[in-house]
């Protein structure tokens, strides 16, 4: 089960691809002047990952408008990450969790995603959606085990509309 709201968030430090090259974001730095949206999806170059990122790509300026910095994360490395922005136009920071310890610490990782296709892979992460608000405090928590469930962007901008 997903970390709760109330739940202090667990601090992390993923690497993400900048003009430089790879960098580090912790979240801890990340505090402070507004929320942080996590945005946990499975993998890169699936369908409805990109369909996601693609769709907040395009309202990135509503979460600016409701003080929110928004990161994907998943367990892809941040070069396949920086990739998949590339080929389909993902404007939001992609962080990568490429030893899901963060999907772990989020208590969102699979034992086994998607055996039934085969795939058998441990610690990808659930589609999940946590709002951070500046004091490190999880305001909001949403995650589902069907991979093709997209979190409820509606009640994400109203919590952040509400912290802003």
């Amino acid at each position: 089960m997903a970390l709760s709201v109330g739940t202090t968030a667990p601090d992390f430090e993923l690497t993400t691809l900048g003009a430089e090259g790879p960098e580090v974001i912790k979240l801890s730095e990340q505090l402070g002047e507004g929320s942080v949206l996590l945005l946990f999806v499975p993998m890169a170059f699936t369908g409805v990952c990109t369909t996601e990122f693609c769709s907040v790509t395009s309202e990135l300026s509503e979460y600016a408008d409701l003080n929110a910095k928004v990161f994907g994360i998943s367990g892809d490395n941040p070069f396949a990450q920086q990739n998949w922005k590339e080929k389909e136009g993902i404007e939001l920071t992609l962080l990568s969790d490429y030893e899901h310890e963060v999907a772990k610490a989020y208590d969102i990782a699979y034992d086994s995603f998607l055996p039934a296709k085969n795939l058998h892979m441990g610690g990808v992460p659930k589609r999940s959606a946590f709002i951070v608000d500046k004091n490190g405090v999880i305001q909001y928590a949403e995650s589902s085990a069907n991979p093709g469930d997209l979190p409820n962007f509606d009640a994400i901008k109203a919590k952040l509309g509400e912290l802003s």
